[in-house]
């Protein structure tokens, strides 16, 4: 039997109620479900200095602990649409679950698109964001 996988990513950094409740809905999609994390340097690109609280080691390791999770790979400190593209290929989903409102669905609808996948789009609900307890913990 074929198993359907399911591709996500993000940073994951202080793992909170709002990512377990995406990431068992991303998984409930199918039946293998691979994470792929940001690296430190493009955290900190992307978030500032302090970030990230937890490194890539660690945040990976945090995410194989959840049960429901099967992989977890560590993206590259610089990635570009064919990395993107090379990834979704190798791992070759037949769901990429993104959260309601990405700024790059439609890249991520041409990648799924390429490879016979489609994007499915799981609402965010309201919790406070890893940056938001961050800043209340005073985490600079």
């Amino acid at each position: 039997m074929k198993k359907k996988t399911v591709l996500t990513g993000g940073v994951f950094d202080i793992l909170h109620y709002g990512h377990i409740s995406f990431l068992k809905k991303a998984k409930s999609l199918g039946d293998y479900l691979v994470i792929a994390i940001e690296s430190d340097a493009n955290v900190k690109r992307l978030k500032g200095e302090g970030r990230p609280i937890h490194s890539q080691e660690q945040r990976k390791e945090i995410l194989e602990s959840l049960g429901f999770v099967d992989e977890v790979l560590i993206l590259k400190d610089v990635m570009h649409d064919p990395d993107y593209l090379d990834l979704v290929s190798k791992v070759h989903p037949s769901i990429i679950a993104v959260t309601a409102g990405d700024p790059i669905l439609a890249k991520k609808q041409d990648h799924a698109k390429k490879v016979g996948a489609k994007v499915i789009e799981i609402p965010k609900i309201k919790v406070d964001s890893t940056s938001k307890i961050a800043k209340l913990l005073e985490i600079e």
